[in-house]
């Protein structure tokens, strides 16, 4: 009996070697053609270096003084620092090997997922599906390939939902320690990862509710939920501590706009663009641009402007701007601040509803091609044909997997609702954003493999019992 198991389960296991195989093959293809350092990866990898170097969180100017920060969470930047103490100072590239090995892994998390979840029939092949479709997404292998947060975030999500699964199945401290450790490790990442605990923990609070009332269950209750929160409450503890030992300010995770105590949080400025700003292009354009380079008018698009009024106003405060050498000053920003306070109050329902909307919308919908040497203006045919037809291609197969996750709740796996309420919480977050990135709906694909695999097995389940049913009523005749 027992040497039958192992023969299933080493079939079992072979039937995932091709996908991985494959998921590997396209994520080394992604690391050699699209890998780069710049932007976010150098910020956290200088707190890695000086870490490593003088144990201090800080970061180091041009002139080498370095001082101490709090714009980024020590998740990433620990994990920077392990690399380079295990393969060499700034070898960012053993990061994106790393994450690349992590991702494949979670990749295998979220097909296990899909077994425990999908309804009894369809298990195994819902898992060979969710298996499939995370290892050959390119969305995602993009980012694994690259020293950023997204890659190791994929893995603790789907860790913490294998976790939250194992543990409905039977409650126990090993699955329970494992989600605690996934969901606190996410929000040291990124400040929105604390939104895993928030949609999944309450799926292990009903489970211990239902069973509270068993003797093996009850003596541990109490207990086992006390250990897990303190166990993820301590290290905020220690950098919030931190946080006010160095700068005197309470700051439990990372400030909203990136800035250390005493700078200027720009907060005219982001007003003004959350009345406008609908999509990417404006993002690279303008709000990655303002302070520190020029600020063109004929970069903004006209519902920037409500009137001729608006226009000359937003021209002389750009020329003033760029006057000052890309500085944004105190004056310019409080008349950035007086200009959105119009605009919010001529068009109140615009700038507090249809723009937020508009911006998740595009943030979903926008085809996934920032990481790739692909033209802002892709949907100009005119300017680059084979770039706007990979571009639509792109969008297509970001629609298929919405829509195949769309078509996975309504099988209603064990789950959905947990699953759904993550992409719900992030989604309302995103409301909150004024330049939009695509890759800030990234984090809801673990769950799009999970529920999209099932769907899509159940779909092609069905559509060869038709084809078989047809075929044998055919034979009869």
């Amino acid at each position: 009996m027992q040497t039958v198991r192992l023969a299933g389960r080493v079939r079992k296991a072979l039937w995932a070697v091709p996908a991985l195989l494959a998921g590997a093959l396209l994520r080394i293809w992604m690391l050699k053609h699209f890998y780069e350092v710049t932007g976010d990866a150098l910020i956290y990898g200088g707190i890695a270096k000086n870490i490593l170097l003088s144990g201090r969180y800080a970061l180091t100017v041009g002139t080498g003084e370095t001082y101490p920060t709090l714009i980024r969470l020590p998740g990433y930047p620990l994990f920077l620092a392990v690399c380079f103490k295990l393969f060499g100072m700034e070898n960012y590239a053993s990061a994106a090997w790393t994450q690349i090995v992590l991702e494949l892994g979670g990749c295998l998390l979220l097909a296990d997922v899909a077994r425990r979840v999908a309804p009894a029939r369809f298990r195994q092949g819902a898992a060979y599906c969710t298996l499939w479709l995370a290892a050959l997404c390119p969305f995602t292998a993009v980012y694994g390939a690259n020293p950023l947060t997204e890659g190791p975030t994929l893995f603790v999500i789907a860790l913490a939902m294998w976790c939250a699964a194992k543990f409905q199945e039977r409650p126990g401290w090993s699955p329970a320690l494992g989600f605690t450790f996934a969901v606190t490790y996410a929000a040291l990442l990124r400040p929105d990862g604390a939104l895993v605990a928030l949609a999944f923990a309450p799926a292990l609070l009903v489970t211990l509710v239902r069973l509270k009332d068993r003797v093996h269950v009850r003596g541990g209750f109490v207990r086992m939920v006390v250990v897990c929160l303190l166990l993820a409450l301590t290290p905020f503890a220690l950098w919030t501590w931190r946080n006010w030992n160095t700068f005197h300010v309470f700051e439990p995770l990372a400030p909203r706009y990136a800035t250390d105590p005493g700078e200027s949080t720009q907060a005219g400025w982001v007003s003004w663009v959350k009345t406008w700003c609908l999509d990417f292009i404006s993002t690279y354009q303008v709000y990655w641009n303002v302070p520190g380079d020029t600020l063109y008018v004929s970069n903004l698009p006209a519902r920037a402007f409500d009137s001729p009024e608006q226009y000359a106003e937003t021209a002389a405060l750009a020329l003033e701007y760029n006057n000052t050498g890309e500085s944004l000053t105190p004056e310019i920003d409080a008349r950035f601040a007086k200009l959105a306070a119009e605009r919010y109050a001529a068009h109140p329902f615009r700038s507090h509803v249809l723009l937020p909307v508009g911006r998740v919308v595009d943030m979903w919908l926008r085809p996934r091609v920032e990481n790739l040497p692909i033209d802002l203006d892709w949907w100009v045919y005119s300017h680059h044909h084979a770039e706007t037809r990979f571009s639509w291609l792109y969008a297509g197969l970001n629609a298929f997997y919405l829509l195949l996750g769309i078509a996975g709740l309504f099988v209603r796996p064990r789950m959905w609702q947990w699953m759904l309420a993550y992409v719900l919480l992030r989604s309302a977050l995103l409301l909150t954003v004024e330049a939009p990135e695509a890759r800030y709906t990234l984090e809801c694909f673990p769950m799009l493999f999970v529920l999209g695999g099932i769907a899509l097995y159940r779909f092609t389940n069905w559509v060869l019992l038709s084809v078989l049913k047809v075929n044998t009523s055919d034979g009869r005749g």
